[in-house]
């Protein structure tokens, strides 16, 4: 899977710091604390026909995540939507959009890894894209990583830290596999999400899906899981092995840049007819509902 450039973004205007620019022109200080040591925090976030899908449970998150890395600052929930709806309204963006949000401490007077060295606020960075769900609805195919995820005595997950190298590691081997994503595994090799999604399986009509003990507590992997309940769907959260997953009936991965996806296959096993199945096509549907109707409103 690769993503392809979509013309409409040629010309996007995107918000740093709360200056609206061209994304060529757009800056970053070179002594800001993402580009010193990745030290930010970020969010993915979705419109859906002018509302952004549980925009309340992203910020709040993203809110955590800044309390546990000690920001000294972070804007309000309703500074943030403001800038959210200004980016909005000069890309005349109303549906299908993928918006990445970044808070950073800030920018630091002189180099070094210090916070105390950052003595202005943070920064906020609102970058909006026209973004289809990425993934083909027919299906991906996945491998497995030797890249392990971090458990939280390392670098919590539950920390939605600007720190991706890990995935993107596990991506390059997905790449070098011809796959479209990589599962990766906790520290005791239990499978935790892939290098970009959570991960879900159904066997004999039930639901399963790992802990979060090793990967972050995503927005979209709850909604399915509410979902599911609603549906009379049983759903168990737990540890599961890679042999589980390949004797798994279904199995399929959720985010928000993709929504839900059908997994057809893993480490070149089909995963049970190596189509999309019942329940996930079911999910699907449910979730397509939820997103056409629910969402706090920005444009």
């Amino acid at each position: 899977m690769l993503q392809t450039f979509d013309e409409r973004n040629r010309n996007l205007i995107v918000n740093v710091g709360g200056r609206l620019t061209h994304r060529d022109e757009a800056g970053v200080s070179p002594f800001d604390s993402v580009v010193q040591g990745g030290d930010a925090v970020w969010e993915g976030l979705r419109l859906y026909r002018g509302r952004i899908f549980r925009l309340d449970q992203h910020l709040a998150r993203l809110r955590r995540s800044a309390r546990a890395l000690a920001f000294s600052q972070v804007p309000s929930d309703e500074e943030i939507i403001a800038e959210i709806r200004r980016t909005l309204a000069a890309n005349a963006m109303t549906d299908n959009v993928h918006i990445r949000l970044t808070l950073t401490r800030g920018v630091k007077i002189t180099s070094g890894m210090d916070p105390r060295l950052n003595q202005s606020g943070p920064t906020l960075i609102v970058l909006p894209e026209h973004k289809p769900p990425v993934y083909d609805a027919a299906g991906i195919r996945l491998i497995t990583a030797s890249v392990r995820r971090t458990g939280p005595d390392s670098l919590d997950p539950k920390i939605h830290h600007n720190n991706l190298l890990t995935s993107i590691l596990a991506k390059i081997e997905a790449n070098v596999a011809g796959a479209d994503d990589a599962i990766m595994l906790d520290q005791r090799g239990f499978v935790a999400e892939t290098n970009a999604t959570h991960i879900f399986l159904v066997s004999g009509g039930s639901l399963g899906t790992p802990t979060t003990a090793a990967c972050p507590e995503g927005i979209t992997r709850q909604a399915v899981l509410d979902l599911a309940a609603e549906a009379g769907v049983p759903c168990l959260v737990g540890d599961y092995s890679l042999t589980e997953v390949y004797a798994a009936d279904e199995a399929f991965v959720t985010g928000t840049m993709g929504g839900l996806t059908p997994v057809l296959a893993v480490d070149g096993r089909p995963i049970g007819a190596g189509r999309p199945g019942p329940v996930t096509v079911r999910l699907i549907d449910l979730f397509a509902e939820l997103t056409a109707k629910s969402g706090i409103q920005v444009c």
